[in-house]
């Protein structure tokens, strides 16, 4: 198994060449155009509507309507989501990043992120407004919206096939990995032992479904991240007259006027652009699926709320990272790559005993991006057919590769998720780039009630000439102007 999962043999040249051909010919130029069409047809959502994002976040934490059944709330979507986002992208793929990239990948980062949260409103709007019913409130995602938007029910069942592979069996390899790697770096632990352990642990609340799942990632999320960005905000105060020179050093190397590790140009854009895709999954058709979960009055406001973790994810985590290693020389010394650059960063910084803080932390970032990824691939799962053998066959491979990411090698995991996280933002960027039209007048129905004082408040007639609409029927548009 583990010969054969290794990146230098046929198998680990097929991964290469099919990463090659979506990162460098298509997904970079389709991520960035996009992103700047969303985000000038939006009107620059992510900055102009920056209060609303945190209004519309924090005005989440009501959990009555969770309590009575009703779906998850706004809050519990934006755990689950940013729990998928706030994992080994932000401390052992910003390593990776800027260990081949340079400092330089760490600007083109932080720009997929600024125009990838136009790109993050409109995927989660969509998906609002074509979620469905279930037994615990609401599903959907990029595959509903393809069929019940385009009419195209086999571009969504190519899509939770894609969604349920990269998330569902090759996200939470990596996420073990990290895990595992933290542990033997730190305590030299078998990384065996490490990948039973979290699947038991994982067993038990997976089974338990996306409610379970909401309460877990809401404790989890919030504590871990703030502790991080506090001891991130400590270092970066006890070397802040070397924050300027690293901000230098960054976008002198963005554009490959300094050469440094991986360096140039071109290692920088592909790298940086590749980590932050992975990090924030703006695009990717991911954080739909749990935006799809939440109870809420209009489809905007979850589109902003998850529009605002794009920026948290990116901006505020990675950057944290990205400024421990880079105000040490850690990343310039020996073959050291992932998380261990991160805890030897932090260990630089605040002795030995920083391992203990980064290998916990890890662990349970990865392990809240284990639940986030886990109902990703329930949801597309139940869109493909909603017989329980098949979710019952999903837990089962979900658990396995858990076991086969923890002791498997560190290259080929990465490459297998680029290559199926490429495919699976090519896909779901065509859909939204079809359907953008439905998000911005989501966008305008929401605005223009914001403007004339009014709680926005979406029914399904709306907007006129939208087909298929089955969780907006409780009233309609029309019956409340009667």
């Amino acid at each position: 198994m583990e010969n054969w999962f290794s990146a230098d043999t046929w198998f680990g040249d097929i991964v290469a060449i099919g990463n090659d051909i979506i990162w460098t010919y298509i997904l970079i130029a389709l991520l960035l155009i996009l992103g700047f069409y969303f985000t000038f047809v939006t009107k620059f959502v992510q900055f102009r509507l920056l209060g609303d994002m945190v209004r519309e976040l924090f005005r989440g934490t009501d959990r009555s309507d969770f309590k009575k059944g009703k779906g998850t709330t706004p809050f519990q979507a934006f755990s689950i989501s940013t729990a998928a986002r706030v994992g080994t992208g932000n401390l052992a793929g910003v390593a990776v990043a800027i260990s081949l990239g340079g400092p330089g990948a760490i600007f083109w980062m932080w720009l997929i992120a600024l125009i990838g949260a136009a790109t993050g409103f409109v995927e989660s709007t969509l998906a609002q407004i074509y979620k469905v019913k279930d037994k615990d409130g609401f599903r959907g995602g990029p595959a509903y919206y393809m069929e019940k938007a385009l009419g195209a029910r086999w571009l969504g069942v190519l899509f939770a096939v894609l969604i349920t592979l990269c998330f569902g069996l090759i996200f939470n390899a990596v996420q073990t990995n990290t895990i595992a790697d933290a542990f033997v770096g730190a305590y030299d632990i078998n990384p065996l032992i490490i990948g039973i352990i979290i699947a038991f642990l994982i067993g038990i609340i997976i089974f338990g479904g996306i409610r379970r799942i909401a309460v877990v990632a809401e404790v989890v999320v919030p504590v871990f991240a703030i502790s991080y960005i506090i001891v991130a905000l400590i270092v970066m105060v006890l070397n802040i007259t070397e924050v300027p020179a690293v901000f230098s050093m960054i976008f002198s190397n963005a554009f490959g006027l300094e050469e440094v590790v991986g360096g140039g140009f071109g290692a920088a854009i592909m790298n940086g652009i590749q980590r932050g895709l992975f990090s924030n999954e703006a695009g990717m058709g991911s954080a739909p699926n749990a935006a799809a979960t939440v109870y809420v009055s209009h489809p905007a406001k979850q589109g902003l709320v998850q529009s605002l973790s794009v920026l948290i994810d990116t901006i505020i985590i990675c950057s944290a990272t990205a400024f421990l290693i880079l105000l040490t020389d850690a990343y310039t010394v020996g073959e050291i790559e992932g998380i261990q650059l991160t805890q030897n960063a932090m260990a630089a910084h605040l002795g030995d005993w920083a391992n203990l803080f980064v290998t916990i932390a890890i662990f349970f970032f990865a392990f809240s991006s284990l639940l986030g990824n886990y109902y990703y691939g329930q949801a597309n799962i139940e869109f493909i057919s909603e017989k329980p053998i098949y979710l019952t066959l999903f837990r089962i491979a979900f658990l396995i590769m858990v076991l086969v990411g923890a002791t498997s090698e560190l290259a080929i995991i990465w490459q297998m998720a680029d290559l199926f996280m490429g495919a699976m933002a090519i896909v779901n960027l065509v859909a939204i780039a079809l359907l953008t039209k439905i998000a911005i007048r989501t966008l305008k129905h929401y605005q223009t009630q914001r403007r004339e004082g009014k709680e926005p408040t979406f029914y399904h007639d709306s907007l006129s000439g939208l087909k298929n609409i089955e969780s907006w029927d409780y009233e309609s548009e029309t019956e409340k102007k009667q």
